[in-house]
């Protein structure tokens, strides 16, 4: 025991990086984001347990002995196992409202706008991209009754190009643009666990200028949490603004 402050330490070092890598090993290749957030799921709750459970064990021992040193290094692991643990605590005091089971947003869910370029083959999909129809329009209307399309005074082209802007200023990845039909394919990632979600957006003509549809489909799971009808309403107040 006369080093416990030292293995505690070393235990929340560890533990920090194993965290970091659940949020970001996507992003840095090491896995599919579907495998990571089920090891943060898993193994997060476990490990801050551990941490804190070796911090203040190491913390009373050399606080007992007098030992700022090793009593400085049970506490700071303390604190990281803390941290790992807020999530429970948060999710068991606030529990979340629990989205609707469904990851296939639409302005349109009548002629939900179509992925021409994307296809089956996008890299770790496990969610088809035909659409549900009318149950998962109705199951839309639902959740998201708020989600429908933008109109525009701007002209086809001017709103194209303001929407092609609007997607490279937001991060998506471009897979296709086409100016002459006004249509633009996109992958957009969450910043932590790195979740692709495909877009596909179409400016049609007006009368009066232009309308804009956009529909987002989440890569895996049954729900999207909420996501693609989040990234949506962004994008259409950013048009606006």
């Amino acid at each position: 025991m006369k080093h416990i402050g030292k293995i505690a330490i070393v235990a929340a070092m560890i533990g920090a990086v194993c965290v970091a890598l659940m949020l970001f090993g996507a992003r840095l290749g090491l896995w599919q984001p579907i495998t990571g957030f089920g090891l943060y799921r898993s193994a997060l709750t476990p490990l801050g347990a551990v941490i804190l459970g070796l911090g203040l064990l190491a913390l009373a021992l050399h606080l007992i002995r007098k030992e700022t040193a090793g009593a400085v290094m049970g506490g700071v692991a303390a604190l990281v196992g803390t941290a790992c643990l807020v999530p429970l605590a948060a999710a068991t005091l606030n529990p979340p409202m629990r989205a609707a089971p469904i990851h296939d947003i639409s302005t349109d869910t009548v002629n939900p706008p179509r992925f021409e370029v994307l296809d089956a083959s996008r890299a770790g999909a496990s969610n088809t991209l035909d659409h549900g129809g009318p149950e998962l329009a109705a199951a839309q209307a639902a959740a998201y009754p708020d989600i429908a399309p933008l109109t525009t005074a701007l002209a086809p082209d001017a709103a194209y190009q303001r929407a092609l802007t609007l997607a490279q200023d937001m991060g998506w990845e471009i897979v296709a643009a086409d100016s002459s039909r006004h249509r633009i394919e996109a992958t957009a990632r969450t910043p932590v666990f790195y979740f692709a979600d495909d877009v596909v957006v179409v400016v049609t003509p007006q009368d009066t200028g232009s309308r804009i549809d956009m529909r987002g489909v989440s890569r895996v799971g049954r729900s999207d949490q909420g996501v693609n009808a989040a990234r949506i309403r962004d994008f259409q107040h950013r048009f606006g603004q």
